[in-house]
């Protein structure tokens, strides 16, 4: 049963999110590293693509949280379907989120490998995020005013839909449900969100941009999708 449902953008800390909450017992926490590692998941989400409304329970089968896209895309159906779900909003500086945000949006990692050239053993994932590109399109359309994937995002477009998402995350979600919240905060207002006490260890703060790299830098060099969740303080 999802008992904790993120509502922030990509590149707004939701990889260090999805350790920490699996870190405070709230996982296995769904992520788009999800689709990467288990391709058959696409499955349960492509009727979204047309703008049907997919099995919820069966799209988030076996995960107690999500965080990121495509998941978090849907943070309005999700929070209506489980209502006794809290709603975490992650948020970072715009600006620097932006210029994160446009490296991943313009596929220069994507353009690196071809599924039909790449090594066997990880054709299976490739396959998939191809195959995940008509939501990603739909993503692309809605948030940011018609804008594809593969094309520049404005600076003045993307920041609009941001700020845009952000208000309207707070309009929707009562206070007393919501967290807004920059990973940079660590552990304190998000445990005392969630009820739960805090570790003792350090916040995990991954580097999504380095996460990202470095899969499909092995994926190409050793033939592998490697785990893609290294924490550190």
């Amino acid at each position: 049963m999802m008992r904790v449902i993120g509502a922030g953008f990509p590149r707004t800390g939701t990889a260090s999110m999805k350790a920490a909450l699996e870190r405070l017992g709230f996982g296995p926490c769904y992520h788009m590293f999800e689709v990467m590692t288990h391709p058959d998941h696409v499955d349960r989400w492509l009727s979204a693509a047309s703008g049907a409304t997919p099995d919820w329970d069966r799209v988030m089968a076996g995960y107690d949280s999500c965080q990121d896209w495509p998941a978090s895309f849907f943070w309005k159906e999700l929070a209506e379907t489980y209502p006794q779900a809290k709603v975490v909003l992650t948020v970072r500086d715009p600006r620097r989120w932006y210029t994160s945000f446009r490296w991943l949006s313009s596929q220069a990692a994507f353009r690196q490998i071809d599924p039909e050239e790449a090594p066997e053993a990880v054709r299976p994932s490739l396959e998939g995020m191809r195959r995940m590109r008509p939501l990603l399109e739909r993503f692309g359309r809605e948030t940011f005013d018609g804008w594809q994937f593969g094309t520049d995002l404005s600076e003045a477009v993307a920041l609009d839909g941001f700020h845009r998402h952000v208000a309207r995350v707070r309009e929707t979600i009562p206070a007393d449900r919501l967290l807004v919240f920059d990973v940079r905060e660590g552990w304190e207002p998000l445990c005392r969100f969630l009820d739960v006490d805090v570790p003792g260890i350090p916040f995990p703060h991954l580097n999504e941009r380095d996460v990202m790299e470095g899969m499909f830098q092995r994926m190409v060099r050793e033939g592998r999708l490697p785990a893609p969740f290294t924490t550190g303080s």
